[in-house]
């Protein structure tokens, strides 16, 4: 018969006799292991859907040209009349412009560590006119190649493919709506300027986002050069990064390197950004409420242990058993108390994940929800140093008895 050392024995011979008592610890620590993984994956799937629902059809960063500023008068003479001297500065009208040198801007953008895409876009203002429908529309030049690695725009793709040459568009659902016209029907684009041409249909996409759905136009780079009287060149550098929480630095190192205006959507969506750090913190508070709670379950269970076994430690101390024995007698009780709820907890997670996941319907944010394997890990290791911490104060007391006293007592 396999007979266990001194440590292990007596700590699994301390929780048997107090099976109730570890029975109840147990099923508390259980489910507050469960409450957090399960709240854990529920706030990054949130998370995850709020970003891909927002960033899904935007660049990370974007770099424009720098806008063009008004600069002021000379001081006038003294003698000058007094409406020359008093003048109004009205904003500049801002055109159209290109950024100059954009395919070395490109090359520094992909160089910079962090970055995980980089694509030109020449983009403006136009309308679309089919029959007697009309529509301010913004045309967005595009390289497809370059521009599916910055947005996942195959998926967006209802109707054809996203490939663009020629005078070939595509053109959102909602725009396809209101000008009457589906793929293979021609529209008109006409800019500002007079410029003009007929473009044929041939995709139709839907973003999820109506605005976007009824204002963007994809055509290719030259034609959208062409229509919107930039030669050669791009209105705005797309850039997609690695970490979207590493966006503003990076952003930033760009706007001192290649002196643009260079914008990350930490900062256009500076709401979002809000929303998902007020998310993690109220996750954080939670998680810690219930760490305090079954932090306090353990100690208080190992602490009545103490009391209730003054006898059995005075005895096993009379026979030699040192104070460093029974103290690690009692942390391990906390060890196995943490970890024997982790696991049962992490079990009862994924079950609740499993039937949420078969439940949900396809819009859901359970919808294909899973446990990850280091979710699954850090709660392990959380609920096994809280034993140990809730079980110190015990242990100590257990190790400081005087083996005459406890016997007496």
């Amino acid at each position: 018969m396999l007979r266990l050392p001194f440590v292990p024995m007596v700590a699994l011979r301390f929780l048997r006799e107090g099976r109730v008592q570890t029975a109840l610890i147990l099923a508390g620590i259980t489910a507050g292991v469960a409450i957090i993984v399960f709240l854990s994956v529920l706030m990054a799937q949130l998370e995850a859907s709020m970003i891909e629902r927002v960033l899904g059809s935007q660049a990370h960063v974007v770099m424009r040209p720098l806008e063009e500023a008004n600069q002021r008068a000379l001081p006038q003479a003294p003698d000058a009349p007094a409406a020359a001297a008093s003048s109004v500065i009205e904003p500049r009208t801002q055109r159209l412009r290109a950024i100059d040198q954009w395919p070395q801007m490109l090359a520094l953008a992909e160089s910079l560590p962090g970055v995980a895409a980089a694509s030109p876009l020449a983009s403006g203002p136009a309308f679309a006119v089919r029959g007697r429908a009309s529509r301010s529309v913004a045309i967005m030049g595009v390289e497809p190649e370059r521009y599916r690695r910055i947005v996942k725009v195959d998926q967006y793709m209802v109707r054809g493919p996203f490939a663009l040459a020629g005078n070939h568009a595509i053109i959102g659902t909602d725009l396809a709506d209101d000008l009457g016209a589906t793929v293979g029907d021609k529209v008109f684009l006409r800019t500002a300027d007079g410029r003009n041409d007929m473009l044929l249909i041939t995709g139709l996409f839907d973003m999820g986002v109506r605005d976007l759905n009824r204002r963007w136009v994809f055509t290719s780079m030259k034609m959208a050069q062409s229509l919107l009287d930039i030669a050669g060149g791009a209105s705005s550098i797309d850039v997609a990064v690695t970490d979207i929480f590493s966006a503003e630095p990076i952003a930033t190192r760009l706007r001192q390197r290649s002196g643009l205006t260079v914008e990350s959507w930490m900062t256009t969506n500076s709401q979002l950004l809000r929303a998902l750090r007020s998310q993690a913190s109220s996750n954080d508070l939670i998680r810690s409420f219930i760490v305090l709670v079954v932090a306090l379950g353990i100690a208080s269970v190992l602490v009545v242990s103490v009391v209730q076994k003054q006898k059995e430690i005075g005895i096993l101390r009379a026979m030699g058993a040192s104070a460093r024995r029974m103290m690690a007698v009692f942390l391990l009780q906390g060890a196995l108390l943490g970890l024997g709820g982790a696991l049962a907890g992490i079990a009862l997670a994924a079950l609740m994940l499993a039937v949420a996941a078969h439940f949900a319907a396809s819009d859901s944010i359970f919808h294909g929800a899973s446990l990850p394997v280091a979710t699954a890990l850090d709660a392990a290791a959380m609920a096994l140093l809280v034993g140990l911490v809730a079980a110190w104060l015990p242990a100590r007391r257990a190790a400081r008895l005087a083996p005459v006293q406890a016997i007496r007592s």
